[in-house]
């Protein structure tokens, strides 16, 4: 979707400043939210690209004024809520007024480790990769109104094929609960001029990771 989050290649921001020695968390409740996501993740109630999209449909405002952990915050009580997992006076209560309601998944201490270490999302290929290695393809000016990890900057832009991933989770399918849908994933290199014109650093190239349906030969 055309959000506020896909910031890349926008005026009007400023550069990017790291924190020096940033810590993991800035506050307690930072690590309150990233369990609870988590642990949700893990007993069935949904999956990371749900997770994604649900922060990516905050209101601009919201999102620009919320720090990261805030985002996925918001992002979770919206999921909560969208799945009936709890009422709005229970969150504005901050507790359960009711019994919970059961997940697919019961989260166990054997569940820990699991809950903590990324997953593989690789997948058999359905279907020979459409691109090789040195391919010319073009990003298709795509605006689908859901999900999608297609940088906006990168529409309709060539580039060249680096490297192939082999097939994995599609996230705009798995962000809709319609399944892992694997696809190819491939690392595309952009020239800068491609992307930002003539007055850009001729010494810059941009390289991105695309899903197969974002590619077209060039």
């Amino acid at each position: 979707m055309n959000g506020v989050h896909d910031m890349g290649g926008m005026d009007g921001f400023g550069k990017v400043e790291p924190e020096p020695n940033e810590p993991t968390f800035h506050a307690a409740w930072e690590a309150r939210v990233m369990a609870m996501m988590r642990a949700m993740g893990a007993a069935g109630a949904w999956n990371i690209d749900m997770s994604r999209a649900s922060r990516e449909n905050l209101p601009p405002d919201v999102y620009l004024a919320s720090s990261y952990y805030r985002r996925w915050a918001l992002g979770m009580e919206q999921m909560l809520l969208e799945k009936g997992l709890v009422d709005s006076d229970e969150l504005a209560a901050g507790r359960a007024l009711r019994p919970g309601k059961p997940l697919k998944s019961k989260l166990t201490p054997e569940m820990i480790e699991r809950v903590l270490t990324r997953g593989s999302f690789a997948r058999p290929a359905p279907a020979p990769a459409r691109f090789k290695v040195g391919a010319r393809v073009r990003a298709k000016n795509m605006h689908p109104p859901t999900h999608t990890r297609l940088p906006r900057y990168v529409r309709g832009r060539v580039g060249v094929v680096e490297l192939i991933h082999g097939c994995h989770v599609f996230p705009d399918s798995a962000a809709l609960g319609e399944g892992d849908n694997p696809q190819w994933l491939y690392t595309v290199r952009f020239d800068a001029s491609e992307l930002w014109g003539a007055d850009a650093d001729p010494t810059v190239k941009v390289s991105i990771d695309a899903f197969e349906p974002y590619l077209e030969p060039a």
